[in-house]
């Protein structure tokens, strides 16, 4: 069975989106979800899934960082491009009070109509959160009785955090962040809480290129997965093979794949 990277920013000016596919394939990570953030990259998701409709599938939402931006009328297109074939989640959505790139009562709103469009369309959420767990958790216990699960993208935080999540029936994102022996020593810890039949490998690429990994390279790519993955076995003393089998058959079940 090959790999599935369950977050990818491919849209990134960084990347060839071509390259960074045939990079990947030839690492046999054959799967790929295409993370959009913004309105402006709504049209290139649809685009490129169209292009390789066998190994991309994409989100469509509004990251927090973005909520400012929103018109009204990017509501009503987010509700009918998430309809369209290869779109597998609403997102990536959620709330970030780190830098308040957007007004904290902006991110709300826009947070919480983008959850009320999943549930009405019977989609999983594809989520982020920065320095705002208590309020994120909020407003995900009021939604998630609505909604088709989701997954607590590029997950960073505490046990006690990873745990809420869960009870939420949430799967977690794991990244590169992992490998990153400063940043990362409460993810360590954090990932021993989470059940082989919650756990998702993504890379969140172009950006946490994982520390372990030589040579070191300006940008994260999917062909490192792999990699991600044997960093985390060695952690969880877990084959990185069952990781491998455990978190393509998630992403799939997540987005209901066939």
């Amino acid at each position: 069975m090959p790999w599935f990277d369950a977050g990818v920013n491919l849209l990134d000016k960084r990347f060839d989106a071509d390259e960074i596919i045939q990079r990947a394939k030839d690492a046999e990570v054959e799967k790929l979800c295409i993370i959009t953030t913004h309105p402006s990259e709504w049209d290139a998701a649809v685009a490129l899934y169209n292009k390789y409709p066998t190994q991309c599938c994409y989100t469509i939402g509004v990251h927090p960082h973005n909520a400012k931006d929103v018109t009204q009328s990017d509501y009503q297109r987010l509700r009918e491009l998430a309809q369209h074939e290869g779109c597998v989640a609403v997102g990536e959505c959620g709330l970030d009070f780190n830098r308040n790139f957007s007004p904290q009562d902006v991110q709300l709103a826009v947070f919480e109509a983008q959850l009320e469009i999943a549930a009405s369309l019977n989609l999983p959420v594809y989520l982020h959160e920065r320095d705002a767990f208590s309020e994120q958790i909020s407003l995900l216990t009021q939604y998630m009785p609505r909604l088709k699960g989701g997954i607590a993208h590029c997950f960073t935080g505490t046990a006690e955090q990873v745990k809420a999540y869960l009870s939420l029936g949430l799967y977690i994102g794991i990244t590169g962040w992992v490998c990153d022996d400063k940043r990362g020593e409460d993810l360590r810890d954090a990932v021993k809480h989470i059940p082989l039949d919650k756990l998702i490998l993504e890379t969140d690429a172009p950006y946490l290129f994982p520390k372990t990994l030589r040579p070191r390279k300006r940008n994260n790519e999917p062909a490192f997965l792999p990699h991600i993955a044997q960093q985390l076995g060695e952690y969880l003393q877990v084959e990185t093979d069952k990781l491998r089998i455990s978190s393509y058959a998630n992403s799939c079940e997540l987005f209901s794949l066939g």
